[in-house]
């Protein structure tokens, strides 16, 4: 049965389930460095906004393993959001290499840019002024004033999107449940240590009420029995496990496509600076055939003899085409490349734009796109 708040025989069920959750946080909240621990929210300090607001753009399609290095590494080069501002783009989109959608480190950039100068450095405190910025969404709005500014924010990621929909036994499958979801999140989130509260959702889903994982006796369960909402929740075990309810998923395309290594004989490769709107955007790429700016409905991409690269290749010797293929998921589609060096025997002859030489050595600090990583080393460019 789906419970909702404004039902009075539902109401103790919703402030049992706060306080249980509160008091679950206090003694079992991930120790995570953009975080204020909970001792030190109850004496009156805050997160810095630039800790959480950077952590969460991070956190978008990243584990969190992973995003800790990435935020030192951040906080240690730009220790300030007016530092991050002042940056170099190029080196920052470098320092984001691996954690993916480069839209968000040119949104970062750019909203970096505007708190400093149009903000004096400091963040909007509010939702509505946090959604007015670049790259800032509704979640990540929601979850800066609740969490860096103590505002009762209702924050809804996919971990409380999961906790949420078992707790409340919401069947309907997503994305249609996720009104519903927000709804009876708003019941549950606290007027007072709405942050805490939704720092503890996000736990609690990492930790016991897990995401379900194919095992030999089929589905995993969630850890019900440790669980601090488990007096109030809806739903048990093998029940829990199927919620949220998702649709089957469709099967992604491929496309194939070639990616070229032309090195000349001082030790220089071409690369190629993508325009920034559109996929890979504002990155350094190897030139090749159009598979990123392509239609869904066209699965074979060659390199077309009208493009600025092939006035060059066709220049030289045919290149050596290697005998393994490079593969990437994306998010809607899979890539299938093949690789092909070519050697230029001069040093640095002309290119159209927009490519140019780069030195072999410096590609490690360049802003590569993974799958272009991928390329380098399978045609030994990298290591």
């Amino acid at each position: 049965m789906v419970f909702t708040p404004q039902e009075d025989q539902h109401q103790d069920a919703y402030q049992q389930a706060q306080s249980a959750l509160l008091d679950w946080y206090d003694a079992h909240h991930r120790d995570l460095p953009w975080r204020m621990p909970p001792d030190a929210l109850k004496q009156g300090l805050r997160p810095d906004a630039y800790h959480v607001w950077l952590s969460e753009i991070m956190l978008q399609q990243t584990t969190v393993p992973t995003v800790k290095s990435y935020f030192a590494a951040f906080t240690k080069r730009w220790p300030k959001v007016t530092d991050l501002a002042a940056a170099d783009r190029d080196e920052l989109m470098a320092a984001w290499a691996g954690l993916g959608y480069y839209a968000r480190s040119r949104n970062l950039h750019r909203t970096a840019q505007i708190i400093a100068d149009d903000h004096g450095g400091v963040f909007p405190d509010t939702e509505q002024g946090l959604l007015a910025l670049p790259g800032i969404g509704a979640y990540t709005a929601a979850a800066i004033a609740a969490i860096a500014f103590g505002q009762r924010a209702v924050v809804v990621d996919g971990n409380i999107e999961r906790v949420v929909a078992r707790w409340a036994d919401l069947q309907t499958p997503l994305p249609k449940v996720k009104p519903d979801v927000y709804r009876v999140m708003d019941g549950l989130t606290p007027d007072h240590r709405a942050g805490d509260f939704a720092q503890a959702m996000m736990d609690l889903g990492s930790a016991i009420c897990t995401p379900p994982r194919k095992s030999g006796d089929g589905l995993t369960v969630p850890s019900c029995l440790i669980c601090p909402l488990q007096p109030t929740c809806a739903t048990t075990g093998e029940a829990a496990a199927v919620l949220p309810r998702k649709l089957p998923k469709k099967k992604r395309p491929d496309r194939r496509g070639l990616a070229l290594m032309i090195t000349d004989s001082a030790g220089h490769i071409v690369l190629e600076r993508r325009a920034d709107q559109g996929m890979m955007g504002g990155l350094d790429v190897f030139p090749g055939s159009a598979w990123a700016d392509g239609s869904p409905a066209i699965t074979d991409y060659p390199l077309s003899p009208d493009s600025p690269i092939a006035a060059l290749t066709a220049a030289y010797a045919q290149g050596q085409r290697l005998n393994q293929q490079v593969e990437h998921i994306f998010s809607h589609f899979r890539v299938i490349l093949d690789v092909e060096k070519i050697d230029i025997p001069e040093q640095k002859p002309d290119l159209p734009a927009p490519m140019r030489w780069v030195a072999i050595a410096d590609l490690p600090q360049l802003a590569l796109p993974t799958v272009m990583v991928k390329a380098a080393k399978l045609a030994k460019i990298m290591a």
